[in-house]
């Protein structure tokens, strides 16, 4: 599952950076760089790990793996 990930993530890219050019794909990395230090993403993204952590918890038990939290 990784590797399709990967590879889809590789194509799009390709594709993407090879039709825009190089001052597109600087213009795209100059808003993520802004976005990705967003206090309010930061945020977000920080209640998606703590959900996910929770989620993997519970399966995890569910299977008789490690205990709940």
């Amino acid at each position: 599952m990784a590797k399709l990930s990967f590879l889809a993530g590789f194509g799009a890219g390709y594709v993407l950076g090879s039709r825009a050019g190089r001052e597109r794909y600087e213009q795209l990395r100059r808003t993520w760089d802004k976005a990705k230090d967003d206090p309010r993403l930061q945020s977000i993204a920080g209640m998606a790990q703590a959900k996910a952590d929770d989620a993997v918890s519970t399966l995890k038990a569910q299977l008789g793996g490690e205990p709940q939290r």
